[in-house]
């Protein structure tokens, strides 16, 4: 009897080989016409398993176990310690808890707001898929207006970008609201400006627009003149993920901070 495994690319052709020395030539044809087995299949198949963490509970026990041990979480407030290890924990850089930028009060006025049952306004479908909603204190609302019916036709008629005109739509819900944007520049640019031409103030703002062109230098303003407390991280670095992560920390330390729901 001839066995053993071969790999052509990610096939592997150990099971037809046996079949083939027992039953003859012909079975060896035969055996090549079916299709190869791959990946999970094959290593089930030939009794191996790949060795990971399996266990939901322990995986994320211990992810967040690693941050806290990883993180440098001694130069930020207690108060946004939460919100700096779900950061990390987004975007697998310990580096960026000691990198991050605030306003004292920035922790204290969100999570007062968000209690208070005031809106989460984001700059893009992905930041508001990924704030957990039962974290959220007071079922409070998540709103993109990205798109929205107007926001292309402002955009044209702005000569700017779809992120930024969908920061006009926010006019009627922007006072008081958490704002959250983790992907466009142009967004928080555009708030800012729209805030100095008289828009009503958020009660805060979590910065995290990421990318080459506008991102450093539109989080670069947003630490030099504050329109709101905000939450940060300077320079290139962002994203959806980070900007997610702080919102439903502070709706967690909102939660936790107005007792069970009555």
């Amino acid at each position: 009897m001839e066995s053993g495994v071969l790999y052509s690319g990610r096939h592997i052709y150990g099971c037809i080989l046996t079949v083939a020395a027992e039953n003859g030539p012909k079975a060896h044809r035969r055996s090549l016409k079916r299709p190869p087995l791959v990946g999970t299949r094959a290593a089930v198949y030939r009794g191996l398993m790949l060795r990971y963490e399996r266990n939901p509970d322990e995986i994320y026990r211990r992810s967040f176990e690693t941050v806290r041990a990883e993180a440098r979480l001694d130069g930020l407030p207690e108060d946004l310690r939460d919100a700096a290890i779900r950061i990390v924990h987004a975007c697998g850089m310990p580096e960026v808890a000691a990198d991050l930028a605030w306003s004292p009060d920035v922790a204290e006025a969100a999570c007062g707001a968000l209690a208070a049952g005031a809106p989460v306004l984001c700059d893009c479908e992905a930041v508001a898929s990924m704030v957990t909603r039962p974290r959220l204190p007071a079922a409070n609302r998540v709103i993109c207006t990205l798109n929205a019916p107007e926001t292309r036709g402002i955009a044209e008629r702005e000569g700017t970008t779809r992120s930024a005109a969908a920061v006009a739509l926010w006019e009627s819900t922007l006072e008081g609201a958490v704002v959250a944007i983790g992907n466009a520049p142009t967004a928080l640019f555009r708030l800012m400006e729209l805030i100095d031409e008289g828009f009503p103030r958020p009660a805060a703002i979590l910065g995290f627009p990421v990318g080459f062109i506008g991102a450093a230098e539109s989080k670069a303003e947003l630490i030099a003149n504050p329109r709101a407390p905000f939450l940060t991280l300077p320079g290139r670095r962002g994203g959806s993920a980070m900007a997610a992560a702080a919102v439903n920390a502070l709706a967690g330390q909102a939660r936790a901070a107005s007792g069970p729901p009555q």
